[in-house]
């Protein structure tokens, strides 16, 4: 776990910030203790109100509000009880546990955290100390809790960090370009550890885009039939290539029977996320100008898009990959307005202006350039990602394109924003031009 303190002079802009997070389905609060109220029945002007008796009480001290978060590894599993237990467990170790306090949950980067806002003026009008807090209190309080709630600790998230696939190494892996197995190993390990997906398929949309498949065999084959699985790269046609390997032989030992423990416990882990891409996807749709410009602007948030399709069928099929939280989901699960007929219906509402295709792999379209990373799979029943094949099923076709070099990046805002800082810049800008 890692605690970040931010001392400010605005509890309204600190306030603004996670509410418009929570407007914009990036957010939700997650507890209000010492309110007296129902997270339900609290307004904005409520909480901020709340804040504003308090430090009334104190007006010479004008640095009395707190911004605090609570970064967790992506290993750490968490629902909403157990943070809002941890968020009251670090307040009352850190001296704020009689303070009013809110917490909100944020989903705008790949691994759990919490926003906690406060002022340090008590009810009696004097000022808690916060000088020095960091390494006093939260850091005792961080180990505790490492402990007592088994998180990863700190330094271990630091070390982690250092393994995590950058931009830069987000490529399709090319056969020959480096060892097989090491090459596989690393693309799985990552995927496996970090992404939500509640399928083999789906796992495949994930994995297809880095150039890997994972094959269960043919059905009433020997391997099939004992639950086998291996890992094999793919080429640029989304054909097999090289010799492939044994989910075994994979330090994390990513087989069946343990791939189908994180499908279960990804069903409800990733249900907080989905509402962001659902608003991310009804607000670029609703803004851009064109395919070109909604292409763009998923490519911001690291979201990608596949659609399934035969020749005789159309589409048939969307799935949702948000590389920036690591989920995969079935265009259905988004909403009613994103099965495949729906959106395409949206699609085909903005101007073709576009870098998209939908074909077959190698195809010539309307992109620039051929397709980069056809999720394909090792028969066409194998291609659905948890829906129906269509009565002449093809291969899974990538829509959105070039996503990778942004795939892994967390839009994470650490900065609180400051309303009177602006105007000063402002006023002070004015003064310098007149």
């Amino acid at each position: 776990m890692v605690a970040r303190i931010v001392s400010g002079k605005n509890m309204r802009g600190i306030l603004s910030y996670n509410e418009q997070k929570v407007r914009h389905a990036e957010a939700k609060v997650l507890m209000a203790s010492g309110f007296g109220r129902e997270i339900s029945e609290l307004s904005f002007h409520n909480k901020l109100e709340r804040f504003e008796k308090l430090t009334q009480l104190n007006e010479r001290t004008r640095t009395n509000a707190l911004h605090i978060t609570l970064n967790f590894s992506r290993q750490d599993k968490l629902d909403d009880e157990t943070l809002c237990r941890l968020a009251s467990d670090y307040m009352q170790a850190i001296g704020f546990g009689g303070q009013p306090f809110l917490v909100y949950r944020h989903y705008d980067a790949a691994h759990p955290h919490i926003h906690l806002a406060t002022v340090n003026i008590d009810a009696d009008g004097n000022r808690i100390e916060t000088h020095n807090i960091g390494k006093l209190l939260s850091e005792p309080a961080r180990k505790s809790l490492e402990i007592s709630y088994n998180l990863v600790k700190a330094e271990d998230q630091q070390k982690e960090q250092a393994f995590v696939l950058k931009p830069a190494h987000l490529q399709r892996i090319v056969y020959g370009k480096r060892e097989t197995k090491a090459a596989i190993s690393a693309i799985v390990r990552e995927v496996v550890g970090t992404y939500k997906f509640n399928s083999l398929p789906e796992l495949n949309a994930v994995l297809g885009q880095f150039g890997v498949l994972a094959d269960p065999g043919e059905e009433g084959s020997f391997m099939h039939s004992k639950g086998g699985l291996v890992y094999s790269l793919l080429d640029e046609h989304g054909e097999r290539v090289g010799i492939p390997i044994k989910a075994s032989s994979i330090y994390s030992s990513p087989t069946i029977k343990n791939l189908e423990k994180v499908y279960l416990a990804s069903k409800e882990q990733k249900k907080p996320y989905v509402l962001r891409l659902k608003h991310l996807l009804d607000r670029e749709l609703r803004t851009a100008t064109s395919r070109a410009d909604f292409e763009l602007r998923l490519h911001r948030h690291g979201i990608r898009i596949l659609l399934r399709q035969s020749e005789a069928a159309g589409v048939y099929g969307v799935t949702f990959i948000d590389n920036a939280t690591r989920i995969v989901v079935n265009g259905s699960a988004v909403g009613k307005d994103y099965g495949a007929k729906a959106f395409m219906e949206k699609l085909s509402g903005l101007r073709e202006t576009t870098n998209v295709m939908v074909g077959r792999a190698g195809q010539k379209g309307s992109l620039n350039k051929p397709s980069l990373s056809p999720n394909t799979a090792v028969k066409p029943a194998s291609s659905t990602v948890g829906e129906a094949s269509p009565p002449h099923p093809g291969r899974e076709l990538p829509v959105i394109e070039q996503l990778l070099d942004i795939a892994f990046y967390d839009e994470h805002e650490q900065v609180q924003f400051d309303p009177q800082k602006r105007k000063k810049k402002k006023k002070a800008r004015q003064q310098s031009q007149s």
